[in-house]
């Protein structure tokens, strides 16, 4: 207990899924989390989870992809809590499409603004107040396997994803020239319960528009025969924002069951 015990996280997309995961499981060992989300009742509801059970967290209401929103978000902490030690870019949208002609101009852009611009957005305006306090701190950005791997359907998912796991590579590198002592890292999860799913359609049966059956994905395509779970991917971002994780930087951390091998 206690990996992350006085330090000041901030977690976008953190209301639900993945996000919702990492709050809770940084809150449980120590963190104070700042959730960030459009979910409003959502993250409210999941403060209230975190700190009936003893954890520190507040919610606010954030766009990560407008560099306004950022700036306020950013300024907020500073003032609330003074610090930030370590910042998840968890925040994403998936959207599919049968084929990359079909996909609209307006859907690609809307997947590069939150997938993309929303972590450049994060860091750029993070690094300053990390920096500040001159402890160092940690960063994760949330790619995917789909950022390792080409796949069907997801040809602009995967753009997105791509770049990220190359931004955060070079921005390891930035700060390791910065002699800041921030570290840099990009988490893949593969086939994780979550809501982005049910954005994602035509990867199930043939002409249905349902979402896909995880459960039969993955006994076809992990190798180890099971989705995974939020705590699954929380687990792993805890150990990066941890100074249990103090060498690590510019690091994939891949949590697919073997997907990505196969």
């Amino acid at each position: 207990m206690g990996q992350v015990e006085g330090k000041v996280a901030l977690v976008t997309g953190g209301a639900s899924g993945i996000g919702a995961g990492c709050a809770t499981r940084l809150a449980e060992e120590g963190a104070t989390v700042v959730i960030t989300d459009l979910q409003d009742a959502k993250g409210q509801e999941l403060v209230h989870e975190i700190t009936k059970a003893g954890g520190k967290a507040r919610y606010l209401h954030h766009d990560v992809t407008s560099e306004d929103a950022w700036a306020g978000i950013v300024a907020d902490v500073e003032k609330t809590e003074a610090r930030l030690d370590i910042l998840v870019n968890n925040a994403g949208i998936g959207l599919g499409a049968p084929s990359i002609t079909m996909m609209s101009l307006d859907d690609w852009r809307r997947q590069q603004a939150v997938n993309v611009e929303g972590v450049f957005l994060g860091i750029k305006h993070s690094l300053p107040l990390m920096r500040k306090a001159g402890n160092g701190g940690s960063i994760v950005n949330m790619s995917s396997v789909a950022g390792l791997k080409g796949s069907p359907i997801l040809a602009a998912y995967c753009a997105t994803k791509g770049a990220v796991r190359l931004f955060t590579k070079a921005i390891a590198m930035e700060c390791a020239n910065f002699k800041d002592g921030i570290r840099v890292n990009s988490v893949h999860p593969g086939i994780i319960e979550t809501p982005i799913w049910l954005s994602i359609t035509g990867m199930g049966d043939p002409g249905s528009n349902a979402p896909p059956d995880l459960d039969a994905m993955s006994t076809q395509a992990v190798p180890l025969g099971v989705k995974g779970y939020p705590s699954d991917i929380a687990n792993g971002v805890l150990w990066l924002a941890s100074d249990e994780s103090r060498y690590v930087t510019g690091a994939e951390l891949v949590i697919d069951g073997g997907l990505s091998v196969r």
